[in-house]
């Protein structure tokens, strides 16, 4: 039994201490998947600002349409720029080789990136860009380092920069303390964290289009479980009395 259970330290710690190293401090997203004009409003930023180059192509419009509540001819006014099917998926209309030509790497599917980085760290990646003239957009992330993206969000959120921490890091690192605003964009920045906020309630929707449907269901088993087993535990209870 001694040596199971070191065993099992021996695979379990290493992972804990992975979990538990340094990276990047994480805000909260509090996003809420219930919320439909929240998600319409996420759908909208996406289609005008991420779909230019990430496509999602697990995706389909009329999906959108059906669990948001948006017609078709909403869908095709508001959100379909690449195609004219509502059944078409969310394709970008960048040839992928010119993507790559551009921006060193074809930028990723973004249907299920949310689960694949979570709905913190993009809530924090969309709100942690700053200027770096050293970098070839002119931009850098404080949770993805030399991040290869241009800040599409830019004219929204305005431009920030780094203002450092005195006397923390070592000679190549420096620690950034907080961002100073140096050209305000078209939102506040309360408003551009709620824009943010819904952009990020999108994603996590198209990660996985079934989960208040899916938790929805699961309420109902697990009452109908419930109920089962007071009648199979009466049933039992009936069956065995004459055998006692």
């Amino acid at each position: 039994m001694k040596k199971y259970f070191i065993a099992l330290l021996i695979a379990v710690l290493p992972a804990a201490g992975f979990a538990a190293g340094a990276g990047p401090t994480l805000d909260k997203a509090n996003i809420n998947l219930g919320d439909t004009e929240s998600l319409q409003r996420g759908a909208r930023l996406f289609v005008n600002y991420c779909l230019s180059c990430h496509s999602a192509s697990f995706m389909r419009y009329n999906r959108i349409g059906r669990d948001l509540g948006l017609s078709d001819d909403v869908l095709k006014s508001n959100l379909m720029f690449t195609t004219d099917k509502v059944g078409d998926v969310m394709e970008t209309a960048m040839p992928a080789q010119d993507a790559k030509n551009w921006f060193g790497v074809t930028p990723p599917d973004l249907s299920v990136i949310a689960r694949a980085r979570g709905v913190d760290w993009l809530y924090t990646y969309l709100r942690g860009f700053y200027v770096d003239e050293s970098r070839p957009f002119g931009v850098n992330n404080t949770v993805f380092p030399d991040v290869g993206m241009p800040h599409v969000l830019g004219e929204l959120q305005g431009w920030q920069k780094p203002v450092y921490a005195e006397g923390k890091g070592d000679g190549a690192t420096k620690v950034i303390e907080r961002m100073e605003l140096v050209k305000p964009g078209t939102m506040t920045p309360a408003e551009y964290d709620s824009a943010v906020r819904d952009l990020v309630n999108f994603l996590a929707y198209m990660g996985e289009p079934a989960k208040l449907e899916r938790q929805r269901i699961g309420i109902w088993v697990m009452v109908f479980l419930a109920v089962f087993f007071v009648v199979a535990y009466l049933l039992k209870k009936e069956y065995w009395k004459d055998v006692h």
